[in-house]
């Protein structure tokens, strides 16, 4: 029985969850017809279906020219009517507005009956746009959405100029972060130009422009008025911006975060915070352990809110704490920033009369970001678990910021894992042994994220071997993506040290390749490296990385034990741990260690080799069925989108 068919035999037995899911089958179909569209779309609005699917359907179906008169009535009253008295209120209350405002210079907006656009919505602050003239809809608009989607202050030269921003949350964007002419000594108004003015007109149905009409820091330009671009304030207003001094940035003046996320350890994360620091507009650190930060911060917080004299560091100004302390109440985040902005190293090369505020770069560090796989009943879906991720996510430092980019190196996988081995080995106390670092690798897929997380939303992939490879398009494609000019500093590696930091046994300066061909071939061995390819493909080939060791083979359940049974690298260096690890447990349990104790702490120790192969043999069978990865809520996670680096900055080829 055909679905169409199906669905309408359970509509006619009233099974209205039935006939939903048959009529979803319906416009899943590839070969429907037009009408079986419409009939699908009408059921599953009259039957209470979540209306998203019939909504589109409906779209698509008039801008095809396909029962135009219907879907369009359907729409009108289903969407558009309920809410044109509260958009034509909003459009009127902007239109008020912007009459009493100085730098627009044109007032001779629209009855609310003649707007180009009208705006069908279908979800909290989303919107579907129809084009009266065209009579199409456009693409959905989501004027709330957290993405800033251009690169705004590319050049600071001159006063920020932006075409057609009819973002709510970029036209915020701007005015918080542009600082006002008063407070640099120059004229610094963001000059906003629209292409046309019955457009402009038609989003101000949507937008509340009263946030940046209060601080007058917005002129505005219509089509042809972008030849006044930069308006003479001194000439036209008889306002001279130089007779002001120029105001050190306040703690609540900064509102952007740059999240540089760790994807596990080893990925070159120290490498990408060399190039930003000493960035004119970036106040940034080296990788802080994220406990030790949110100790120190919490420490502060509580005790300036309690009313007590606090200061962790001599290096903060004291200008600076009684500026902390004179906030109430005092939050995570206004800490962190009188930190930074009190600590001379750290903000020595800020632009004092920069036109931006600066941004405030955290890496918090965790020693490795470790994983757990849920499988769902069906065993068809898994719902990956970081208890590292989880504290960030939650944190009420992250979420006190308006504004955060998020960006993420990534180092091919195999080179990574040899890396984190040989850190580790080196760094174990005489009471460790290793973990099994090759299990937590496989599980890692930090480069899958949830779309509902505010701290992902507006995120990017940075692979190290471009940025070491192809320097120049790799970090001026990074300087865009934050929104950030692309500076001399980013041409060159640095810290509070000077240029070039860290030249100690095993780390290379600056630019210098070597940590992109290096294998580490004393820390991992061909068949560990085969098996992170084999299970990793949709990674390799979502970010460009070519296979070195595995090589095409079908995984099957021979394959996987026979490429299990020779990963030995690690099992080995696990084995040499042991000796110290039990002359360390004998102290811990008894001065006098009896045969008996003795063989119990051995015995403890060669199962948890046992019970690593046991783990490996469940999760790489897991992984081998192809799972979906979901979030919380069950729903997909993506690959976090990787940066395009511009073809002709390029030294030479990307690497694979």
């Amino acid at each position: 029985m055909k679905p169409i068919e199906l669905a309408r035999k359970m509509s006619a037995l009233q099974e209205r969850e039935k006939a939903q899911s048959a009529y979803l089958d319906v416009l899943r179909q590839e070969d429907k017809t037009p009408e079986e569209e419409l009939e699908a779309a009408v059921y599953l609005f009259c039957s209470g279906a979540d209306y998203r699917a019939p909504f589109f359907t409906l779209i698509s179906l008039y801008n095809r020219g396909e029962s135009k008169e219907d879907c369009l009535s359907i729409l009108t009253q289903g969407f558009y009517d309920p809410n044109k008295k509260q958009m034509k209120r909003q459009y009127e209350k902007n239109c008020k507005m912007l009459e009493k405002y100085p730098y627009l210079f044109r007032k001779d907006f629209l009855p609310f009956k003649e707007l180009p656009l009208r705006f069908y919505p279908y979800g909290e602050n989303s919107y579907m746009p129809y084009d009266v003239e065209s009579d199409q809809f456009k693409g959905p608009y989501h004027p709330k959405r957290q993405v800033i989607s251009r690169n705004f202050f590319r050049d600071l030269d001159k006063p920020i100029l932006a075409d057609d921003v009819f973002s709510q949350y970029e036209l915020e964007y701007l005015n918080d972060n542009v600082r006002k002419s008063e407070w640099v000594g120059r004229e610094n108004h963001i000059y906003l130009h629209y292409t046309s003015w019955p457009v402009f007109c038609a989003y101000l149905q949507c937008l509340d422009l009263r946030p940046l009409l209060e601080r007058k820091k917005v002129v505005f330009l219509m089509e042809d008025e972008i030849g006044q671009y930069p308006i003479d304030f001194k000439a036209r207003f008889g306002i001279d911006y130089s007779q002001y001094p120029v105001k050190p940035v306040g703690i609540r003046e900064v509102t952007r975060l740059i999240w540089h996320t760790q994807l596990s350890s080893h990925n070159g994360g120290d490498f990408f915070n060399e190039i930003l620091y000493g960035h004119p507009n970036v106040i940034s650190d080296t990788s802080i352990m994220y406990d030790s930060l949110l100790e120190s911060l919490n420490a502060q917080t509580d005790g300036i809110n309690a009313g007590k004299a606090v200061k962790v560091s001599t290096e903060i100004s004291e200008h600076r704490m009684r500026e902390l302390a004179a906030l109430r109440p005092v939050t995570l985040k206004d800490t962190l920033v009188a930190n930074f902005l009190g600590y001379t190293a750290l903000n020595a090369n800020i632009d004092p009369a920069a036109r931006i505020t600066p941004a405030i770069m955290l890496q918090p560090h965790f020693h490795n970001m470790i994983y757990e796989l849920r499988l769902d009943t069906t065993e068809t879906a898994a719902l990956l678990a970081s208890k590292q991720y989880d504290e960030i996510r939650n944190s009420p430092l992250f979420h006190q910021f308006k504004y955060i980019k998020t960006f993420t190196p990534m180092r091919r996988f195999t080179t990574s894992y040899g890396a984190t081995v040989r850190f580790m080995e080196d760094g174990l106390k005489d009471d460790q042994v290793l973990p099994d670092v090759l299990l937590q690798r496989v599980l890692n897929r930090s480069f899958m994220v949830d779309p509902q997380d505010i701290l992902y939303r507006d995120s990017v992939l940075v692979r190290f071997e471009d940025g070491k490879l192809n320097p120049t398009a790799t970090f001026k494609a990074l300087a865009a993506f934050l929104d950030l000019p692309y500076t001399e500093s980013m041409t060159y590696c640095s810290d509070q040290t000077g240029v070039n930091p860290g030249l100690t046994e095993g780390w290379v300066a600056g630019f210098d390749p070597a940590t992109v061909y290096r294998t580490y071939d004393e820390y991992a061995d061909d068949a560990e490296r085969t098996l992170l390819e084999a299970l990793m493909q949709d990674v390799y080939k979502q970010y460009g990385y070519d296979f070195q060791y595995y090589h095409g083979e079908e995984i099957t359940e021979e394959w996987l034990d026979e490429t299990l049974s020779r990963c030995d690298c690690l099992y080995r260096k696990i084995r040499e741990t042991f000796p110290q690890a039990y002359e360390k447990k004998r102290e811990e349990v008894s001065k006098e260690m009896n045969a008996e104790v003795k063989d119990e702490v051995e015995t403890a120790l060669e199962e948890r080799l046992t019970q690593m192969r046991e783990n490996r043999r469940r999760v790489v069978r897991a992984l081998r069925k192809g799972l979906q990865f979901v979030n919380q809520n069950g729903r997909p996670l993506r690959y976090m989108k990787m940066l395009e680096l511009d073809p002709e900055l390029l030294e030479q080829p990307l690497y694979r």
